[in-house]
């Protein structure tokens, strides 16, 4: 019951940010599971924070400009552009 409350608040609190920030937050928590889960440790977790962070504030940035899209190229790099 009480991580239930716990996440109803964190989404709740994320519900006034911009999509950047959303971004962050999510990518920073998920980063940090994952980050602690895979090494099982405090810096694994700090890592994968970091990196989390990194990439859902990319993303959440990318959202913010209404009618353009991230598409990926054949060599795997990202860019934006008008959606299609």
């Amino acid at each position: 019951m009480k991580k239930i409350l716990l996440v109803g608040a964190l989404m709740g609190s994320l519900a006034s940010c911009t999509q950047t920030e959303k971004g962050t937050a999510i990518g920073a928590g998920t980063g940090a599971v994952i980050g602690g889960a895979v090494t099982n440790s405090w810096g694994g977790a700090a890592i994968g924070a970091v990196g989390g962070g990194l990439v859902g504030a990319a993303i959440g940035q990318s959202q913010e400009r209404r009618g353009y899209c991230v598409y990926r190229d054949r060599y795997g790099r990202t860019y934006e552009a008008r959606c299609r």
